[in-house]
Formats: C-alpha cells, structure tokens, sequence
C-alpha cells in the first residue's frame, strides 16, 4: 500500500482526490520528515495564519492572491481531516457530509417549506436552529458559546449582539456614551488606588464599553481598531522619515519635537488622502 500510495501520477490540472493522496503520501511512513510527526495542536497556529493571510487577501481585493490563501487554507482543512482518518475517527468524506447536511437543515426556507423573504427572517431562523443543534438551553449558554479564541473585539461584539436580540441592551446611543463616561470614572479612581487587579477590570470595562457604541453605531469594532493601527504605523513611519531629514535621532529627540513631527506626518497624509 505504501508503495502505491508515493506512486502519485503528475498532471497539469489536480482535483480534490489528488490533494488527499497528496496529503496522505506526506504523512506516509516514507513521507516528508516534518509533515508525518505533525498534530492538530503543533499546527494550530498554522491554521490561524493561512486563515488571517486568505483575509488580507480579501481585504486588498486581490483574487490571484486570495485563490492561493484559499489553497492553503483548504490544505489544512485536508490535513487535519488526514491526521484525523489515521485513528479512525472521521475523515474528509465526513467532514464533507457534515457541513453539507447543516447547510440544508439550516436553510429550511430552501430546501424546505418555512417561509423566510427577508434577511432578518432567515437570520433569526438561522439563530434558533442552531440554538436547537448546539442543546442550548438558555440564553446565557448562546453567550458561552462564542469561542474564547476569538478576538476580544469580535468576541465581545457578537456577545452583545446575541444578548442584544433578546433585549438585553441599551434603550439608545447616548445610553452607550453615558456608560462609558462612567466606565472611565471608575478605571481613574482604579488607578488612583494603584491595583492593578482593578485597574485592569475597570480598563476591560472601558473596552466593552467603547465596543458597545461601536455596535449602536453600526460598525465593527475589530475592523476600526485594525484601521487605526494601520493609520499609526503610517503616520510613524512618516514622522521616522521626517526625522531623517532633519537629522534627528528619534531617541534622542525631545518630545515637543516628536508630536511636532507627529503632527506634520498628519497633516500630510490627510492631504494625502484628499488628492
């Protein structure tokens, strides 16, 4: 069998069967060294990388690139599925069958005979069907069921969201503004106290809330935060390049004449961006 399997046929266009031999010839006894000793957990963060590489892709709107991050990330889904078929647990098949399976059942208004002609019907189908799947009993247990691994933001966006659609949320926006004005309050009387404990609770709280006026006013705390990173490391490279003209060593400058060059490297790339 072994022999058979590393007897791959080369072509000029491969399928999904040839990424599965493919895979499973890596994996092989007589595979590559470092692809056969990997497991779920040696490769997760793996994972996370080919699927944050498919979303840069998406996100600069650049197809040619995006179809190779789709690769990569179908490796891994191939992979973990292989690592999987060796203890005969599941397989791809399996996988395949599965996703397949909850889409028709989550699309009832598809393949079934349920009613939904709008966007907020399907999506409010959509949440007690999985509720259903997912045993939850409570709403609370909808809320616990948003991956710990998501990003803070994401996370905490879509738990309010949840908790939202149940009522649970502010009555409007300047709720949300109110909220936080008390939430820094307490973050400075934190740090007055010097507890870091407190501190950085109260700091959590402040967060939470600035993603609540995020959600109220219909944008993705996440996306804005990855924005304004960006935005910084712009502006910092410009004050660097600024520095440079002037044959300042930035760490030896003086902090008047850092925010005066931080301040040009604004205003020059706001007109930038207008012309």
């Amino acid at each position: 069998m072994e022999e058979k399997e590393l007897e791959f046929q080369q072509k000029e266009r491969y399928d999904l069967e040839d990424l599965k031999q493919v895979t499973r010839i890596l994996r092989s006894e007589n595979g590559c060294p470092w692809d056969k000793v990997q497991t779920h957990q040696s490769i997760r963060r793996d994972f996370l990388e080919e699927t944050l590489e498919a979303l840069e892709a998406i996100d600069n709107q650049d197809p040619v690139l995006l179809r190779e991050e789709l690769g990569d990330v179908l490796f891994q889904v191939v992979f973990h599925a292989q690592i999987e078929a060796e203890q005969g647990r599941f397989d791809l098949a399996d996988v395949i069958h599965d996703i397949t399976a909850k889409l028709i059942h989550r699309h009832p208004h598809v393949f079934s005979t349920t009613q939904a002609d709008t966007v907020d019907q399907v999506l409010q189908n959509w949440d007690e069907i999985k509720k259903e799947e997912k045993n939850q009993e409570s709403y609370a247990d909808t809320l616990r069921a948003v991956p710990k691994t998501f990003p803070a933001l994401m996370r905490a966006q879509k738990v309010q969201k949840r908790a939202a659609k149940v009522g649970f949320d502010f009555q409007d926006q300047q709720e949300t503004w109110d909220a936080l004005q008390e939430e820094i309050q307490e973050l400075q009387q934190a740090v007055q106290t010097g507890d870091l404990s407190a501190m950085e609770e109260e700091l959590g709280d402040v967060l939470f809330s600035v993603v609540n006026i995020s959600r109220f006013l219909g944008l993705d705390s996440e996306k804005c935060l990855t924005n304004a990173v960006e935005k910084f490391i712009n502006r910092f490279a410009k004050v660097e390049f600024l520095a440079v003209q002037q044959q300042l060593d930035l760490k030896q400058t003086d902090h008047e004449t850092l925010e005066s060059l931080y301040q040009q490297s604004k205003r020059h790339l706001s007109d930038k961006s207008t012309d």
